[in-house]
C-alpha cells in the first residue's frame, strides 16, 4: 500500500493556474466551468499539451456523464481498469463514485482483491466480462462480443470501450506522474 504523496515527491510539477500559459489556462477554465466542476488530476498533467488536455477532458466527462449507463455500471468498467493498472489515485477517486452511484460494495471488494463478483444484474456481469476481456485478452473473442452486443447494443459496447481506452490513459497519467493519494488516505491496492 501507498502512502500520500507530497506534490513535491511526483515526477511532473503540476502548474498553478499562475504559472499557466493563455492555452493551458482555457484548458483549465473549461474543465472547471464543465461538469465535473473541477479539474480532474490527470488533466493538470495534460496541461503540458494542452489540446491533447482539451480533447481528454471532454472525452472524459462525456464518458463520465452521458453514456447509456448509470454510475454504478460505468464505474464497474472503470474499477476493473483502475484494478488492471494498480491505479492507486484512481481507484480512491472511482471506488467512491461507485459507492455514491449504488454499487454493491461486495462487487467492490471482489474487483479490488481480483475475484470474480457475482452480479445479480446481467448488464453488470456483461460490462465487467468486457472489460475483464479487453484488458486480459485485448479484445473480445466473437462469443462474448455477440454476447454483449446482444445485452448491451452496438452502442453499449463502443461505450465500454470508451470507458476502459479512456481510464488506460489515466491509469497510465497518474502512474507515471505518480499521483500520490489526498492527506490521511492508504491505497487499497496492493
Amino acid at each position: 500500500m501507498i502512502e500520500k504523496q507530497e506534490e513535491t515527491d511526483m515526477r511532473l510539477k503540476l502548474l498553478s493556474p499562475g504559472e499557466m500559459n493563455e492555452a493551458q489556462k482555457q484548458t483549465y477554465d473549461e474543465a472547471i466551468a464543465g461538469k465535473r466542476g473541477s479539474a480532474p488530476p490527470p488533466m493538470m498533467a495534460w496541461l503540458n499539451s494542452p489540446e491533447m488536455a482539451r480533447h481528454a477532458t471532454r472525452l472524459g466527462e462525456m464518458l463520465r456523464f452521458n453514456t447509456m449507463f448509470p454510475p454504478k455500471l460505468s464505474e464497474i468498467a472503470i474499477l476493473v481498469t483502475a484494478r488492471h493498472f494498480t491505479a492507486h489515485y484512481e481507484w480512491f477517486a472511482h471506488k467512491r463514485l461507485a459507492l455514491k452511484g449504488g454499487l454493491d460494495p461486495k462487487i467492490i471488494d471482489d474487483i479490488r482483491d481480483r475475484r470474480t463478483p457475482e452480479f445479480d444484474d446481467p448488464k453488470a456481469r456483461m460490462i465487467y466480462d468486457v472489460a475483464k476481456s479487453l484488458h486480459e485478452g485485448h479484445g473480445l473473442s466473437q462469443a462474448l462480443y455477440d454476447e454483449a452486443v446482444a445485452l448491451l447494443g452496438e452502442r453499449g459496447v463502443i461505450e465500454i470501450i470508451g470507458l476502459c481506452g479512456y481510464y488506460t490513459m489515466v491509469s497510465m497519467t497518474l502512474n507515471t506522474f505518480e499521483f500520490g493519494l489526498p492527506d490521511g488516505e492508504v491505497s487499497e491496492l496492493a
